[in-house]
C-alpha cells in the first residue's frame, strides 16, 4: 500500500464508504467498505472490470450520490450526508467533470459551452467569457470558440469538455472514460493534454477500463467486486 503523505496535502478522505442498492426485494452491494485518501495534484486512475463499483464509487467521489454509509470528506467539507443542493454546489465549485459522451450542448458554441459553470456559480457575463476563452486558448482551442459541437471533431468536442472542466477552477477534474469515443491517435492528445494539466498542478482523477489509458496515471487503483483489489504507484507512467 501507499506511504501516507502529510494531511495538509489531502484532497479526498474516504473512510469506510459503503453503496447498497435496493431494486425490489434484493439488495446490490456496489461497494463493501471503500477507504482511500487521494492528494493535491495526484493524477489518479480508478479501475476494474464491469460490476466492480468504479462507476458508483466516481458517482460519489463526484458528488453525484451519497453513500449508505461511510465518510467522505472532500477538500474539508463532509460530503457525505449533504442533501442534493448542498452537494450540486460542492459539485459546481471542487469538481470538474470530463465525460466520455462530452455533454455539450448542441445549439451553444464552444464558448458558450465553456461559460455554463460559471453561469450556475453566477459570475457576471463579462468575467465568464474572459476566463473561458483563457482556458479555451490553454487547451489549443483559441480559434474554434464560435464553433458548435457539430462543427468540431471528436477531440475537438473533447478539448471543449477539459476546457469546461477547468474554467471554475476546480480542486479535481474527474474525467469519466474520457477516451472512450476517441480513435487510438486522438486518444493520445487527450491523455497529453491530461498530462500537460497535471503538470500545471491540477489533481486529475480518471476513471477507465483501459489498461494503455490508465498507464498515463502515477498511481493506479483497482477494484473487485466493491473492494480495493489493489492501489499502487505507477513507477514508469506513459508521458
Amino acid at each position: 500500500m501507499l506511504s501516507k503523505k502529510g494531511t495538509m496535502n489531502k484532497i479526498i478522505h474516504l473512510n469506510s464508504i459503503v453503496k447498497n442498492y435496493y431494486p425490489g426485494s434484493e439488495v446490490v452491494y456496489a461497494l463493501r467498505s471503500i477507504s482511500l485518501d487521494l492528494y493535491k495534484n495526484e493524477f489518479v486512475a480508478i479501475m476494474g472490470p464491469s460490476g466492480s463499483g468504479k462507476s458508483t464509487l466516481m458517482n460519489i467521489i463526484g458528488c453525484l450520490d451519497t453513500p449508505t454509509s461511510g465518510t467522505y470528506i472532500l477538500n474539508g467539507k463532509d460530503a457525505s450526508k449533504q442533501v442534493d443542493n448542498h452537494l450540486a454546489e460542492i459539485r459546481n465549485k471542487e469538481i470538474g467533470f470530463v465525460f466520455q459522451t462530452f455533454n455539450l450542448l448542441p445549439r451553444y458554441s464552444a464558448l458558450e459551452n465553456v461559460c455554463l459553470p460559471l453561469v450556475y456559480a453566477g459570475v457576471p457575463k463579462h468575467e465568464r467569457i474572459a476566463r473561458a476563452k483563457i482556458v479555451l486558448e490553454s487547451v489549443g482551442l483559441g480559434d474554434r470558440m464560435e464553433h458548435k459541437p457539430n462543427e468540431l471533431s471528436g477531440g475537438q468536442k473533447q478539448r471543449v469538455s477539459v476546457a469546461r472542466a477547468l474554467v471554475n477552477n476546480p480542486a479535481i477534474i474527474l474525467a469519466d472514460e474520457p477516451t472512450g469515443n476517441l480513435d487510438s491517435k486522438t486518444s493520445v492528445d487527450i491523455m497529453s493534454l491530461f498530462q500537460e494539466i497535471h503538470d500545471r498542478g491540477n489533481t486529475i482523477i480518471l476513471v477507465t477500463h483501459e489498461e494503455i489509458i490508465a498507464q498515463h496515471a502515477h498511481r493506479i487503483i483497482r477494484l473487485l467486486d466493491g473492494q480495493v483489489e489493489s492501489d499502487k504507484r505507477n513507477e514508469k507512467p506513459v508521458v
